[in-house]
């Protein structure tokens, strides 16, 4: 009878999870077998002859393509600094958040508000605010912060300034959702280990590093999964206010691989570099899942 009913409940469960996977099949695993299949050949938009079997030459393309070895610099740099700056913004306002702060719900909404709205209109409005010049609101901001003393920059014309000011807008946006993942953790660890960790004597710093932290450990791996994979798929930021400028300076794998396409007309090549980014992306994620587990086993 009990062997029955699991496999009703087995049988059940694959015929709710058949649409996710029909889903997962026909717009992730088909178009990438598609890339991988194109990646050996030479198809170019609007040839007129047929494409023909080129072996691993276009690999060899993209991987000697100083454009290519840029966006993936790029992209790297940005996910090592947008990730770890992310997390702690939005640890910070977890643990203050999380306290007894009057009008803390209206702040929770305020901090996760960014996180709905569209990255297109993200992306405009912080182009506005980054105007050059002295009247440019993050200019005028910073010159009232440091009393005169900034000097006006043109943030998205700059190639020193531009990554930082993608990465800022990033930052601006995504750590919300962090937040909400952190808030939700907090609330699970037991107010009771807190307040043992007092009557032991550990003071606010200790009972953050050994009862908050550990408590969080799960938390906070996800978020930083989730947060490395969104930061390697950069792409609506980067289209809308720099195009990849100024001299490649912002420009990142999915832009790259996307202006290869469709601006270049090199489908083939881009097939290629869709292939390595992905490798690279998922050698990166299971580092980062092995890292974490390899922590909770030592914990």
């Amino acid at each position: 009878m009990r062997a029955t009913a699991e496999r009703e409940e087995a049988r059940a469960a694959r015929l709710m999870a058949a649409p996710a996977l029909a889903g997962l099949a026909l717009f992730l695993a088909l178009p990438f077998a598609l890339a991988v299949g194109l990646s050996f050949t030479d198809l170019r938009l609007g040839a007129p002859r047929p494409p023909t079997f080129v072996g691993l030459a276009q690999y060899a393309g993209a991987l000697a393509d100083p454009r290519f070895q840029r966006a993936l610099v790029n992209n790297l740099v940005f996910a090592a600094v947008v990730v770890p700056v992310q997390t702690a913004c939005a640890l910070g306002l977890a643990l203050l958040l999380h306290g007894r702060l009057r009008g803390r719900a209206l702040y929770r909404a305020a901090f996760f508000l960014p996180v709905v709205f569209p990255m297109a209109l993200v992306a405009v409005l912080w182009t506005l605010l980054y105007a050059p010049g002295p009247e440019g609101p993050v200019n005028r901001a910073l010159s009232l912060l440091t009393l005169g003393r900034w000097s006006p920059r043109d943030f998205l014309h700059d190639p020193a300034w531009a990554l930082p000011a993608i990465m800022a807008v990033s930052v601006w946006q995504g750590v919300g959702f962090q937040m909400v993942i952190l808030l939700a953790g907090l609330q699970g660890i037991p107010r009771r280990l807190h307040e043992a960790a007092a009557l032991d004597g550990a003071g606010p710093l200790r009972r953050f590093l050994h009862v908050t932290l550990p408590g969080l450990r799960n938390p906070l791996a996800f978020t930083a999964l989730v947060t490395t994979v969104l930061a390697f798929r950069l792409f609506d930021q980067v289209r809308i206010m720099t195009r990849g400028g100024p001299a490649g300076a912002t420009t990142t794998a999915v832009h790259e691989i996307f202006e290869t396409a469709y601006v270049r007309g090199q489908l083939a090549r881009a097939s290629a570099m869709t292939v390595i980014f992905f490798l690279a992306v998922l050698g990166i994620t299971l580092a980062q899942r092995r890292l974490a587990a390899h922590r909770r086993w030592e914990a």
